[in-house]
């Protein structure tokens, strides 16, 4: 059996016109409200779920870790984190859960919004600390190449006491194949590589249809429709292909998506309205020990 439980991490505030691309605000800005500096809110949301066995052991399996807490206040200003605390945790103690309590944590890719909260919270004059001792680490290894050999276009979204904590750590395995042994048959891996090479959108098998985590290919349900990429994407055109294919997979088969980035929606279900168009029912704004 399956718990799945939505975990909130720091949010982040970003300029609007970077996190929508080349369409213009008239458009974005019916679904996005901005602040005095052009700036949206953004989640960086995790999800946990829980297996139960036979002998009620369980195993905890997270998806990404979050902006987290770990920047000092210029850098924290500078990218918009909003807390100081580091609200994953928090969300995890909500649940009766630690740091310490995680089995497999699952990264799709190593941009710094999506694995800050591997690190604690800033402390003046203290280093950060790795958390989450007891986790096995999966990345695809087209991602890791990328965090160890970034481009000069995305050099800043890799963060080198986050890249480094993943180098000392014996227990990060690198991903090449579409399933993980520590994952087993219930979780398949798609590659996306529109916007960072390698990115691994993870599809959890439950009875209902499956539900994809979608990380940076689909940032919330703004970037559902089709035409809408992000300025941070590499090639936006391939991005479309990419989102295109994976909906139609996932639509054959009642599959659902959840998002890091949107501030509302976490999760919702696929579906074309009447003009065929890819668009969202359903949404939740959380999971918790949802069994399906």
């Amino acid at each position: 059996m399956k718990k799945l439980y939505t975990l909130e991490g720091n949010t982040q505030k970003l300029d609007g016109g970077a996190m929508f691309g080349n369409a213009p605000k008239a458009v974005w800005q019916n679904w996005m409200k901005v602040d005095e500096d052009n700036r949206i809110d953004l989640a960086c949301r995790s999800l946990l779920v829980q297996e139960e066995n036979s002998d009620s052991s369980k195993k905890n399996i997270l998806f990404e870790l979050g902006i987290g807490a770990f920047f000092d206040p210029k850098m924290k200003q500078r990218f918009g984190v909003v807390e100081s605390e580091h609200l994953l945790l928090t969300s995890l103690h909500k649940i009766g859960l630690t740091h310490k309590d995680i089995d497999v944590i699952v990264l799709s890719h190593l941009h710094f919004d999506h694995m800050g909260g591997l690190l604690s919270a800033y402390e003046e004059g203290q280093p950060a600390a790795a958390l989450f001792p007891n986790a096995e680490i999966l990345v695809s290894k087209e991602a890791w190449q990328r965090a160890l050999h970034p481009h000069k276009r995305d050099r800043a979204s890799f963060i080198e006491p986050l890249i480094n904590a993943l180098k000392n750590n014996p227990k990060v395995h690198l991903v090449e194949s579409s399933n993980h042994p520590l994952l087993g048959d219930d979780y398949h891996f798609h590659f996306s590589h529109g916007h960072t090479p390698g990115m691994m959108l993870t599809e959890i098998k439950m009875p209902q249809g499956p539900i994809v985590f979608c990380a940076d290919l689909i940032p919330g349900q703004a970037w559902v429709h089709l035409p809408i990429t992000m300025g941070y994407d590499r090639f936006p055109e391939k991005i479309i292909d990419e989102k295109e294919a994976l909906f139609e997979q996932i639509l054959s088969r009642n599959g659902r998506l959840f998002f890091t980035h949107d501030p509302v929606c976490c999760c919702g279900r696929l579906i074309k309205n009447e003009k065929q168009r890819f668009v969202l029912e359903d949404c939740q704004q959380q999971l918790i020990a949802q069994v399906d």
